[in-house]
């Protein structure tokens, strides 16, 4: 039986995150990035086989299938961070996101199901505090992340026993798309106090829970969508 795990977005601040902590672990790790000079550097650190792929591109299952094809578990750590008013938001703009957050995951999880279901695995997928509270020019963004919450308690139910299937739901996260939003100093203080925990998340955050449910250690979790948020979705 596999006990390699999937990382797609394996260069950000969750995925390069949840490598390195499976790493810790001593679990095998299969990293997937569309930036080959950084996927490359985190593989030599980690020891970890990696393959360069865009998850926006036609045939990105079948590339990353061409050098591994038997998994025990997906995290899909793709995210957008898509901010407009809905009058100046084109079909286009909603299209793309979807395509990033939902249409692409969805393509990866029926190319490696089979796999999955031999090898009792799970997959982890990735949602916004924006999905359940109301936050204005988070349209794009929301609606796709609502509906990749959606996709994970539907397939949740469609293949348990065999596969467990769970959604972090982050808030503000400290990575590289966040950079022109925390930028600006006064935004970032004035979103950091917004949370109960008045501090912006680390990508460590969200990677602690996504490794818990991604491992047998959650052996008996599944079709849950999860809040790592700093409390701001209940509490604030």
């Amino acid at each position: 039986m596999s006990e390699k795990y999937l990382i797609v977005g394996a260069t950000g601040s969750i995925g390069s995150n949840l490598a390195t902590q499976l790493y810790d672990s001593n679990k095998e790790v299969h990293l997937v990035g569309r930036n080959e000079d950084e996927t490359k550097s985190l593989s030599e650190k980690l020891g970890f086989t990696y393959t360069i792929a865009d998850v926006l591109e036609d045939g990105f299952v079948d590339k990353i299938k061409s050098d591994i094809d038997d998994i025990k578990g997906i995290a899909y750590c793709v995210g957008s961070i898509d901010l407009k008013p809905l009058k100046i938001s084109s079909e286009s703009d909603f299209n793309k996101c979807m395509k990033l957050n939902l249409y692409s995951a969805v393509e990866l999880i029926k190319g490696f199901q089979d796999s999955l279901k031999k090898n009792k695995g799970s997959i982890v997928l990735f949602s916004t505090v924006a999905a359940q509270r109301g936050f204005t020019n988070h349209s794009i963004i929301a609606s796709a992340k609502a509906a990749v919450e959606g996709l994970a308690v539907s397939i949740a139910a469609e293949f348990a026993p065999d596969i467990r299937v769970n959604c972090v739901a982050l808030s503000l996260i400290n990575s590289k798309i966040a950079q022109p939003i925390l930028k600006n100093v006064a935004l970032a203080q004035g979103i950091a106090k917004a949370h109960p925990l008045k501090r912006i998340g680390e990508g460590k955050d969200g990677a602690a829970l996504a490794k818990f449910l991604l491992t047998e250690e959650s052996s008996w979790v599944t079709g849950q969508v999860i809040a790592v948020d700093g409390g701001r979705s209940k509490l604030s």
